[in-house]
């Protein structure tokens, strides 16, 4: 083919062109966002990830957690998250800022968890409720029983011990307490919080369509009309006067 170094120049371009616009144009675009500094409560928004709860952060992209479960709220239009309870607003670039691997997931098998931490924020026995979910599991959700340890119990139960009951109980003189893995995924989970108003948060409203012209025709034809003159006092007077 005579044309073919030119074909090939045309086509590294083309690739190169589209890599840059996307990859390159999406970073310059983004990688200037800083946190939001909130003036009425003089703080800064998101906040930077605990240490454990970065190591946790690892612990659930190691496990694989994005394949089936998201972290990123629909805008109202596009979606029930927030009749589901997933969030109040929709997601958006800021809530990732501090996050070196956003795991954004790509289903939703399982509920969206970029509020998580919020929703079981609500309860006293958040952490004890997550522990012991991820060592039993449910009937969509596996166990993940290599989390944890059993140990005997030397002296008192230790407070990191499972509640646990049914079939799931530990042997006498047995207690399932979780692993370094196990609490710092817990700590990732309960951090999770995508819940502060940011300005770029609020939704689009397009502004109000002006008022439609109207259509147009011919001008109807218009009739003058000739006002009838009043009676003057005295006729009108010997009008209402009956004839004898």
């Amino acid at each position: 083919m005579k044309n073919g170094p030119v074909f090939f120049l045309g086509l590294l371009a083309a690739i190169g062109i589209s890599w840059a616009g996307i990859v390159l144009g999406s970073h310059l675009q983004l990688s200037s966002l800083a946190p939001y500094y909130d003036e009425t409560v003089s703080d800064v928004f998101p906040p930077r990830m605990g240490g454990i709860a970065a190591r946790g952060q690892l612990v659930y992209a190691d496990l694989g957690c994005a394949a089936c479960h998201t972290q990123q709220v629909r805008r109202p239009d596009f979606g029930s998250d927030k009749d589901r309870g997933w969030g109040e607003r929709q997601s958006v670039a800021r809530d990732y800022i501090y996050q070196a691997r956003p795991q954004l997931g790509a289903s939703r098998i399982g509920p969206d968890l970029a509020t998580y931490g919020a929703r079981m924020a609500q309860t006293s026995d958040a952490a004890d409720r997550v522990y012991s979910f991820l060592y039993t599991g449910s009937a969509t959700h596996p166990g993940y029983k290599f989390l944890f340890e059993t140990e005997p119990v030397v002296g008192q139960v230790s407070g990191k011990a499972l509640k646990l009951a049914g079939a799931a109980t530990p042997g006498a003189g047995q207690q399932v307490v979780p692993s370094e893995r196990a609490q710092s995924l817990v700590a990732y989970l309960l951090s999770l919080n995508h819940g502060f108003q940011y300005p770029e948060a609020v939704p689009y409203t397009a502004p109000a369509q002006q008022a439609a012209p109207a259509a147009k025709g011919p001008i109807p034809e218009q009739h003058p009309v000739t006002p009838v003159p009043a009676a003057a006092p005295d006729e009108k007077k010997n009008q209402e006067q009956p004839k004898k």
